[in-house]
């Protein structure tokens, strides 16, 4: 990685979470050459809306976003 990226990494990881992750979408969407955000758009709507059929009958249980995010934390370091 350039030190260029490297510097824009290290400032990327200062900001919350919720802009990480709309950073990250957005970084990702630039990489769309061939039109394929729709079908990942479908793709993503289709899984999210499996877990929630499955979170609603039992098959799934939830945790709390802070505990996804300190658990993550705690693996970068």
């Amino acid at each position: 990685m350039t030190a260029q990226a490297l510097k824009i990494c290290e400032a990327a990881e200062k900001l919350p979470p919720m802009e990480r992750i709309e950073l990250i979408e957005h970084l990702f969407f630039t990489l769309d050459s061939k039109g394929e955000r729709g079908k990942i758009d479908k793709l993503w709507a289709e899984e999210a809306e499996d877990r929630l059929l499955a979170y609603e009958n039992g098959e799934m249980k939830a945790v709390p976003a802070k505990e996804v995010f300190r658990k993550l934390g705690s693996k970068r370091k």
